[in-house]
């Protein structure tokens, strides 16, 4: 087995691994000394986008998780944009996209990635400094965001302060059900 053969192992060996494998036995199981494992999670690491911790129980593949996404559909003036904004980044969430469904053109889709008031800021001044309106103001303020969180619970507290501040929208009949995928 050559060195990038050997390593692929290791990798394939960290991700099914439900604890951190030591240097020693992933050296036993490979055939190699100690020395060549350190060697070449040096290697994997300088050369992959992969995060392999060491700690004092061995390598550790961290394995970047999936965030939990939904589907907001929303109805509120143009004024009111950066409040909505807001309330989503403060509670933890990252607005991925603005969407409309329009009854002619079908889905019609900006891509927004704001996670921050910084971000928000940006957004709010690139809206203001264009001559564009906002894509709601085809649909009479309806419109949708993709929201992803990193847990259900967080996305809850998002739909459910949207609906305390009277932003949340009912799906209408017409809508379909999987409109929003990508």
């Amino acid at each position: 087995m050559n060195g990038t053969e050997r390593r692929a192992k290791i990798l394939e060996l960290l991700r099914a691994a439900s604890a951190p494998l030591s240097g020693s036995s992933l050296a036993k199981s490979l055939g190699v000394s100690r020395q060549v494992i350190v060697q070449d999670m040096a290697l994997m690491r300088a050369r992959t986008d992969l995060e392999i911790l060491s700690t004092y129980q061995g390598y550790l593949l961290l394995q970047p998780q999936e965030p939990c996404r939904r589907v907001f559909k929303v109805r509120h003036s143009a004024e009111r944009t950066q409040e909505e904004l807001q309330e989503i980044v403060d509670l933890g969430g990252r607005v991925e996209d603005v969407f409309v469904y329009h009854r002619v053109y079908g889905v019609v889709r900006g891509q927004l990635s704001i996670a921050s008031r910084k971000d928000i800021r940006d957004f709010m001044s690139r809206l203001a400094e264009s001559r564009s309106a906002p894509l709601m103001l085809i649909t009479d303020d309806f419109h949708y965001h993709t929201v992803a969180a990193e847990d259900e619970q967080t996305l809850d507290q998002i739909q459910a302060r949207l609906g305390e501040l009277g932003f949340l929208a009912p799906l209408r009949e017409h809508e379909p059900v999987d409109f929003w995928k990508k």
